[in-house]
């Protein structure tokens, strides 16, 4: 008997540790999921609301300094951000102009998104004709001209969509420069102060990240 439980105790430390019970591995927490959010702005010159689509539109004016431009505050992120906006022509409406076939104008706008140190990120342009009403994407509210609109409306769109690196917290989207061509001729503008382009539907999608931690001040 005490020779069977000698074999028994040998067999027993001999096994290889690989046969022993383990603790399964912990998997890695999945990262969070995307989310898309419209994100903290500040427009310094806002249009106004349109009145089919019930959405706030804002002047792009011309500059060189950021912190004037139109400011898309970013929440704590991990990885880059995807920021988009619809891009617009900016068209002042005439009636009398549009009855005598002499509205027709060509829009090129150009504008910068740039970092809050001045850095670019990227440009984006829109291009679009104008002839007739219809062509207006919406027209703004809280204006003099019949049924209360403004004669200044969005005209042609285009969708943007820009990768903001991950270290930027905000970004400013500042204008660069319109050429429009008219049936009496063509001129560009670049000049500081002027409108350049409007902007509507501004979102982000990003990755939440961690909250940056505050120091703490000595009291």
């Amino acid at each position: 008997m005490r020779r069977l439980a000698a074999v028994l105790f040998v067999a027993l430390v001999a096994w290889p540790a690989s046969a022993q019970t383990r603790k399964p591995a912990r998997k890695p927490a999945p990262p969070p999921a995307l989310k898309t959010v419209a994100p903290e702005m500040t427009c310094p010159y806002p249009l106004g609301v349109g009145v089919s689509s019930q959405q706030e539109f804002c002047d792009v004016m011309s500059g060189r300094d950021p912190s004037a431009g139109v400011i898309v505050r970013l929440p704590p992120h991990k990885g880059p951000v995807t920021l988009t906006f619809d891009l617009h022509n900016r068209h002042t409406y005439s009636e009398e102009q549009t009855k005598a076939n002499r509205a027709y104008a060509r829009y090129t706008a150009t504008v910068g998104v740039f970092a809050m140190d001045n850095t670019l990120i990227s440009r984006a342009i829109v291009q679009s004709e104008f002839r007739r009403v219809g062509d207006l994407v919406d027209r703004i509210g809280g204006g003099a001209g019949p049924g209360g609109v403004k004669a200044v409306a969005p005209t042609g769109t285009e969708p943007i969509s820009i990768t903001i690196p991950e270290a930027e917290n905000a970004v400013s989207i500042v204008g660069e420069k319109l050429t429009v061509d008219r049936v009496d001729g063509s001129a560009t503008y670049a000049s500081p102060g002027r409108p350049i382009a409007v902007i509507n539907n501004v979102m982000i999608e990003y990755r939440p990240g961690p909250v940056p931690k505050t120091q703490r001040k000595d009291r």
